[in-house]
């Protein structure tokens, strides 16, 4: 990524921290409890399943933002490195972690990847939270960096919008739903998901998202845990439609988003 484009992801994220910084507050015992029974309905309780038991991992979050992943990590017995180019949002995730009392446990570094000086063969688990789809200029050199930063065989988790089908990509456009997103944001395709394949032999997925894309009318704030129970029965309800449908291959391009996951390889090349 180079100057101008960081700097524009820094700033843009910079806006959002600044605005969440005003209404931080310690993260509530429903969302520590969601993630802690390891179901697998949504996307980010999938990857809190696949990780398993976190206590005593050393975990890179990776584009750790206000540090909502971070904390809950830590807060779950993790070690957890968070690392962002957004000034604010490092500071928002340091204050997020002091609130929940897992200051000790994390560290949260802001610059980017190239000059972050991570150390090597270090990390238990490489923590991607909807990062790759700001870095796909970029996508292998800094994959390829992640993976010295991992331990031999470490778990890769990944969850990330996606783009399988170019008509629904202009459909989307079609529909007058804003989104907020940083400049030459876009989700990754099928020659980008490629790629990840290749640098993780054993990657798999799983795909999310097709009736899920309602998720901004069911639950208007996104918080699952507060909202009463039947957007969130409802909200289950389209996630299972969409577990179901998604597990068939040829109806996997409906899906805008997907869980990867899989082991760092064994032998560092």
């Amino acid at each position: 990524m180079n100057a101008q484009a960081l700097a524009q992801e820094a700033e843009f994220f910079d806006r959002r921290a600044q605005e969440r910084m005003r209404s931080l507050r310690p993260t509530e015992q429903a969302v520590l409890d969601r993630y802690r029974r390891q179901g697998a309905v949504h996307p980010k309780e999938l990857c809190f399943q696949l990780l398993g038991d976190p206590r005593g991992k050393r975990v890179l979050d990776v584009g750790c933002g206000d540090g909502e992943d971070a904390v809950i990590l830590a807060a779950l017995g993790a070690r957890v490195t968070g690392l962002d180019v957004s000034p604010l949002s490092v500071a928002a995730a340091r204050r997020r972690a002091e609130l929940d009392g897992v200051s000790a446990r994390t560290d949260f570094v802001c610059a980017p990847l190239e000059t972050a000086g991570l150390p090597e063969s270090a990390f238990d688990v490489i923590w991607i939270d909807n990062v790759v789809h700001h870095v796909l200029d970029q996508l292998e050199p800094t994959l390829r960096a992640l993976l010295r930063s991992a331990r031999p065989g470490a778990q890769f988790i990944c969850f990330e919008p996606v783009n399988l089908s170019k008509l629904l990509r202009r459909v989307r456009f079609l529909v007058p739903v804003h989104t907020e997103v940083t400049p030459g944001e876009r989700p990754p395709e099928r020659h980008e998901i490629a790629v990840l394949e290749r640098l993780i032999p054993d990657l798999r997925r799983r795909h999310f998202n097709c009736l899920g894309r309602l998720t901004r009318f069911v639950l208007p704030d996104y918080r699952y845990e507060s909202a009463a129970w039947p957007r969130r029965m409802l909200m289950d309800l389209l996630m299972n439609f969409d577990r179901v449908t998604l597990s068939v291959p040829a109806l996997q391009f409906l899906g805008g988003m997907a869980v990867f996951w899989g082991r760092t390889p064994s032998e560092k090349k």
